[in-house]
């Protein structure tokens, strides 16, 4: 599913104009990604949360080279589904 889907879906349920609902979308999506590059999580009650996590530093290879090179510790964005969210993915979606 796109966003594109996922805004067509939405304004034929409640019929707002797509245009307005695509504004509201891309508003929302900005101020998740704001949230997360000020070091804040953001919690959906029902969802999930959309939550910063910290690797590690660590000892990669470069093949191609045969060194070895170190990847600094760094952040990075993660999505952690609710539990209600999980058990109904788990429960409604057949296994392929």
């Amino acid at each position: 599913m796109t966003k594109a889907d996922i805004v067509s879906k939405i304004s034929d349920k409640s019929g707002i104009e797509k245009t307005d609902v695509l504004n509201v979308v891309e508003s929302f999506m900005a101020e998740v990604k704001s949230a997360l590059e000020q070091g804040n999580n953001v919690y959906l009650r029902g969802f999930g949360s959309f939550i910063i996590k910290t690797r590690a530093e660590k000892t990669g290879r470069n093949i191609s080279k045969n060194t070895t090179i170190k990847i600094p510790a760094h952040n990075i964005p993660s999505f952690k589904p609710a539990k209600t969210f999980s058990e109904g993915v788990k429960n409604k979606v057949l296994i392929k």
